[in-house]
């Protein structure tokens, strides 16, 4: 294993532990989806250079565009969240209460 393929290894590995243990806030919980996504999409787009293959390029354009959804989806539901609770802790949203 190269030392490349361990930072990315490493970075999805200590996203998703932040994603597990600090679910505090849901700003923190954005943060740590997008550098999952972004390990992934450095992943994807270092893969084809390490294989010597031809260069895929429409994986990691596609998983860049799904991110970009993401962070504005998530953003979105910050700001109507933020309005109606008054804050952004996970622990005062009751999904069954709409």
């Amino acid at each position: 294993m190269t030392t490349l393929n361990l930072s990315f290894y490493s970075a999805f590995t200590l996203s998703s532990l932040g994603l597990a243990f600090h679910r505090t806030h849901l700003i923190s919980a954005l943060l740590c989806l997008e550098s999952i996504i972004l390990s992934i999409y450095v992943a994807l787009s270092i893969w084809p250079i390490q294989m010597q293959a031809a260069s895929p390029t429409l994986l990691p354009i596609l998983i860049l565009t799904f991110s970009a959804c993401e962070a504005g989806t998530g953003l979105a539901l910050l700001v109507a969240s933020t309005r109606t609770h008054g804050s952004d802790h996970l622990h005062n949203f009751n999904l069954l209460q709409c």
